[in-house]
Formats: structure tokens, sequence, C-alpha cells
């Protein structure tokens, strides 16, 4: 049985006003170069926040926040789930990768209802996803380890639909993950007399791969092109990509159009019918669960799938555990109990989250352990700004300004002790390669940190600002090697729209309390030490299994 009282500290008794916390998603400790855009950018408030603050670097990538290891750049979903449990848990990729090595995954009933299903139909295992193998949301190792399996079972066909990444990976490299996959395709082709190919494709920023419910006119012409075989034919992917990127100079992976692949006739290769088997192989959930939604809801209003084929669908995990989408998924997702959020509500004190609809998810739904909702309705407040539907580089100040107003309103609402929000500025225009707009998208969340801090003196609270990753902390490629930019064959820069390994800051700023410093005995400090540091500046000890606070009294 939980204990959820939460004790007061021992020998601080919290800040008389409320504690927010502000997520800079995609703010990282950079090299201080060229392809730095935090550097670049013009940042007041945050050189104010160093000279006053508490001040520190936290640890947001690989083992810190539950990745398979230190090589794994960090994300925005496992960065949340830290900050919201205080601790770190074993999470999607490693997860999924563990499943694999045991056989775990191949031994279960889902797995095992899947390769029944194309037998007995004669139809194809269809596999849809992310093509790379950044980690973040998939890798393209676990589409290869489910292909193999198929071919061991004696499935006669398999259709793969890509999703081209350039995001979590260098923005022009799908060719390299279509010439592995066509490899393995023909391979086991070759070895078992197999029908396994491409059906489709296109970019995970142009279809299917939408969240939040932002824009579902992606999820449409994912369905378009993997289900219903609907779109530009092409003899490869191969041919595919090159003919798109012909036509669309500049274009990167992520927006490149969509594709399907069709016989000498002309006709496509992989339409999705009644009897067949779809495996969404993300394991992330965010971008997910609209596809989700598509596959297996009755009654869907968001866009005419036309005849809804019967298939057996999966998900590589379940993507949200309240509301138990998909119903059938093919590894335990981590268990992630105990938030700070579900503290805090239980003890009735009353909290505050808001970003826009970007990162709406990460300071609701990953912060409280994906879980959908609140935990009590008296003591919550969500709000949710729409984002606009535009590409982020055109707009890179995105909705800055409206999630400080909102936040502003709260704070000085009265009664309010802790908030948080995320300012989607760094990530978002971080991922776009564009270091203009990445430079005046960071200098659009320093000006709106100058319109805070004023608001939290007043208040007397304390304000705990901090990064889940970096992003717009690198935005040139750079030779491992040679600590140089990457260039490409006609001497261009090579813009990177991934996110980095970089540290992340933090400052913590207690307006008029000299009490407290930076606890230089806390080893390897990382972003899951932030639950315990708020929890002390409200007056709370931290909850047994809590990494500890960043903080000491003096």
């Amino acid at each position: 049985m939980t204990d959820w009282h939460l004790k007061k500290h021992p020998t601080f008794g919290g800040v008389p006003g409320p504690v927010l916390i502000v997520v800079m998603d995609g703010v990282g400790c950079g090299a201080s170069n060229d392809g730095d855009a935090v550097w670049l950018a013009r940042t007041p408030t945050l050189d104010r926040l160093a000279e006053v603050s508490l001040t520190t670097r936290l640890c947001a990538h690989g083992t810190a926040v539950g990745l398979p290891s230190d090589d794994d750049m960090g994300n925005s979903e496992v960065g949340h789930n830290a900050f919201g449990a205080g601790r770190v848990f074993d999470q999607g990729a490693k997860r999924v990768q563990m499943a694999i090595d045991s056989g775990e995954i191949f031994e279960g009933d889902e797995w095992k209802r899947l390769v029944r299903r194309v037998k007995e139909s004669g139809k194809p295992m269809h596999f849809i996803g992310l093509l790379s193998d950044g980690n973040v949301h998939s890798h393209i190792k676990h589409l290869f380890a489910m292909l193999r399996r198929c071919n061991e079972e004696g499935v006669q066909k398999a259709r793969v639909h890509i999703l081209l990444d350039g995001r979590d990976v260098p923005e022009t490299s799908a060719l390299e993950y279509v010439e592995a996959l066509e490899k393995v395709l023909h391979e086991l082709n070759e070895q078992g007399g197999r029908d396994y190919r491409i059906a489709s494709g296109g970019g995970r920023m142009f279809m299917t791969m939408d969240r939040y419910n932002a824009d579902w006119s992606m999820v449409e012409r994912g369905w378009k092109h993997h289900v219903l075989g609907e779109g530009r034919g092409f003899s490869s992917a191969t041919e595919a990509i090159q003919t798109l990127r012909d036509e669309n100079p500049g274009m990167i992976d992520q927006d490149l159009l969509g594709f399907i692949i069709v016989d000498e006739h002309g006709a496509p290769v992989g339409p999705i019918r009644d009897g067949a088997a779809v495996v969404l192989f993300n394991f992330r959930g965010d971008r997910a669960l609209e596809l989700t939604r598509a596959f297996t809801e009755p009654e869907l209003s968001e866009f005419n799938r036309g005849p809804i084929p019967d298939v057996a669908f999966a998900g590589m995990m379940e993507y949200d555990g309240d509301l138990h989408l998909p119903r059938h998924y093919l590894v335990q997702p981590p268990s992630i109990d105990r938030t700070m959020g579900e503290y805090l509500a239980r003890n009735q004190v009353s909290q505050f989250a808001c970003s826009e609809t970007q990162k709406y998810g990460h300071v609701t739904y990953f912060w409280n352990g994906n879980r959908t909702g609140m935990f009590d309705e008296v003591y919550e407040e969500y709000v949710e700004v729409p984002s606009d539907v535009v590409p982020f580089e055109q707009r890179p100040w995105m909705k800055a300004a409206e999630i400080t107003d909102a936040t502003i309103t709260a704070l000085r609402s009265g009664g309010l002790r802790h908030g948080r929000i995320n300012y989607a500025n760094g990530d978002m225009v971080g991922h776009t390669g564009n270091l203009d707009a990445a430079v005046i998208a960071v200098e659009a969340v320093d000006l709106s940190l100058g319109r805070l801090i004023p608001v939290i003196d007043k208040l007397n609270g304390a304000l705990i600002v901090t990064a889940d990753h970096g992003n717009a902390d690198e935005m040139f490629e750079i030779d491992k090697k040679s600590g140089d930019f990457k260039r490409d064959p006609a001497g261009h820069l090579r813009n990177k729209t991934s996110h980095t390994l970089n540290a992340v800051p933090c400052y913590i700023y207690t307006p008029g309390n000299d009490s407290l410093s930076i606890d230089p005995h806390v080893q390897h400090p990382g972003i899951a030490n932030i639950a315990a540091t708020t929890l002390q500046l409200l007056g709370f000890e931290r909850p047994e299994g809590y990494l500890p606070s960043l903080l000491a009294q003096r």
C-alpha cells in the first residue's frame, strides 16, 4: 500500500510563493561555436539568471533517462517521464531490445496471433514505422529482427511502409536506411523464397506521425498511402526518394512527399486488405496514437477512412496506459508509478501545467507517467495553447508569448503552489535545421523568461529553468575525429536536425533566499533530480526511491 503522505522537509520550510518549472525544450549546453544557436542568441534573461541563480548542468540522455547506453540521445518523452517521476525507468528502446534479445517478444500471444492470422489468410504481414536508428521513436534493427522472425516462421509475404526520418538522424540520410532494408529483404527473399517488399513511404512530418491532434491531415495522407495504396507510384523506394529530392531541391527527409511502390503494371504492391496483420513498430507513444486510432476505432470523425480493412493490429508497445491504446501490443511499457504530480494532488497541493499543442502532452501525459487526464481536477489546472499549423522555421517564436500569458495569469490568481510549462521553440525549430530561425526561437524563450521573473519576485516564489535534452545547441553536424563541421560535396555545411548528447542547463532562482546551495555530494546529477528539488522548494521531503534534491543548506 503506497504511503502518499508527503513529509515536511527537515531543514527547509519551502518558499512562500509558487515553484515554477520552465522546460526550455531542446536548449542544451553546446560548444559555443557558430553552430550553437543557444550561444549565438541574444539571451539577457538567461545571462542574468546565471548571475543570480544557483546553477549547474544536468545529464539528459542515455542511461540518465533510462535509455540503453550513453550513446543514445535524450528525447522529450523520456525527459518528461524523468522530470515527473523523480526516478529513472527503463524506457521503450531498452525494453524492446531486451524483449527481442531474450526472444520474449516472439513467444508472446500477440506475436503468435499476428503470425497465425497471415498464415491462415495468405495476406502479408505489414510493418509501419520510422526507418532509422535514431532510437527515439523506433530502431531499424527491431524491424530487421521481426522480418527475420517472419521468415523463420514461414510467413510468405511481408510489406514495409517506411517513414523517413531526417530528424533524429542526419537530415538527408534516408537512402542509407533504405539500402540496409533492401539488403535484408533481398536476403530473406533469396533464402526463403519469400515475397518481402517496401510498399509505401514518405517523410515523418508529411504523413502518419502527427501528435496531440495537431494535424490529422498527416494521418490521412499516411492512411491513403499505406492502407489504400493511393499515391504517386515508383518502382522502388530509392527511385522515389531520389526523384522527389531532385524535384524539390532543399527538401529534407522528414518533409519528403509520399509515394507508393508499384509493379510492372502500375498496381500498388502493398495496400492493406482484409486478413492482413499490421505492426506499428514505433515504440514511442505520442506520434503513434493517431494512426493506432485510425486502425482500431470503429467511428472516427477526423477523416474519412473509406472501407476499413479487417486486420490484426498491434503496436510495438501500449501507447496510452489510461486509454489502453492499442489493445494489442508486443512489449510491455515501463510502469511509471508515484509521480510527483500524483503525490502533490493527493496532498491537496495546487498544480498548473501549460504548453502549446506540440508539447502539451509532455507536461501532462508524459510528466504523469504516461497517464492521460488529471489526478484530481480540484487541485490541477491544465492549459493547452493551440499550435500554429505552419512550418516552425516560419514562426520560430511559436506560442511562447501565449504560454507566458496563461502562466502569469495562473501565478497571479493566488493559491497556486506548483507550475510546470514547456517552451517548444528550441526543439521544434531546432529540428528544422534552420540556424537563423533557431536563434530567434531561443531569443523568444529568453524574452518570455524575462516576463516571468518579476512575477516570481513579487510572489516570493522560486523558478527552476532547465531543459529535457539538447537540440538548438548543435545545428550543424560535427566530425567526431576532427571536431570540425561536416560539409556536403558542394562544400555546404551539413545541417543537424537531431537532438544532441550535450548536458542541459539548470538555473534555480530563489529570490530573497540565501540559505540554499547546489549540493556537491549529488553524483552525476540528471534531470530526474528535478522532482526532489521541486518538492524541497515546496517544503517537502523527497518520497522513498526518488533521486536526491540538487539543493543543500549552506
